[in-house]
């Protein structure tokens, strides 16, 4: 009968994915340089031939957590909420809210994982910075495409797609940044509400 340690060899992608979630969950609350691949490891329980069969650089595996798990949070958190919403600026607002549900009930903000990781790696390797504008290219797109199909449904008749998608996302941004520094979701409330009230000032 084999051991529960042959049973995780046997089972490649599990490990995959145990080590993504140990590389994301580490970059998120310590940074990537902060990160060693030996903290990954011990996290994940795997040896270093495991994880390097896998991601064989640091840069790999960083790069599989952008374009696999924060490209991933950024679609089921925003882009599917606000395509499914009413309206592109209903389904803003009530992503900020439900946001600030969440930090609530967590009880610390440790911001947004795109945010954190574009602070960090923007300007340190290229490769990084493509894969991270990516996602935020399309989130704004996903949002850009909302309040067009919104304004073939005869709403938001003289809003800016671009515009608003772009303030949305950079409204968002900066909402967090100051929340993870003042370990305070309110401001993400304040930001919804200004955001609804700044309506006019999408207009082409």
């Amino acid at each position: 009968m084999p051991t529960a340690r042959q049973k995780r060899t046997n089972d490649p992608e599990g490990m995959r994915r145990r080590m993504l979630d140990m590389a994301e969950e580490s970059f998120q609350a310590r940074g990537f340089h902060a990160t060693s691949l030996g903290d990954v490891m011990a996290a994940a329980g795997v040896t270093g031939g495991a994880l390097h069969h896998h991601f064989p650089t640091k840069k790999a595996l960083a790069l599989a957590v952008i374009e696999e798990r924060v490209a991933a949070a950024v679609r089921v958190t925003w882009i599917e909420p606000v395509g499914s919403a009413v309206s592109a600026r209903s389904g803003v607002q009530q992503v900020f809210v439900a946001i600030a549900d969440e930090l609530e009930r967590q009880g610390f903000v440790r911001g947004c994982p795109l945010n954190n990781l574009a602070h960090e790696l923007s300007l340190a390797d290229p490769d990084f910075r493509a894969a991270l504008a990516t996602v935020f290219d399309d989130w704004r797109k996903a949002i850009a495409d909302k309040v067009r199909a919104d304004q073939r449904a005869g709403l938001e008749s003289g809003t800016d797609p671009e515009r608003f998608a772009a303030a949305a996302v950079a409204l968002y941004s900066g909402a967090m940044s100051m929340a993870k520094t003042a370990q305070d979701s309110s401001l993400l409330r304040l930001c919804a509400k200004e955001l609804d009230e700044a309506g006019g000032g999408m207009q082409k």
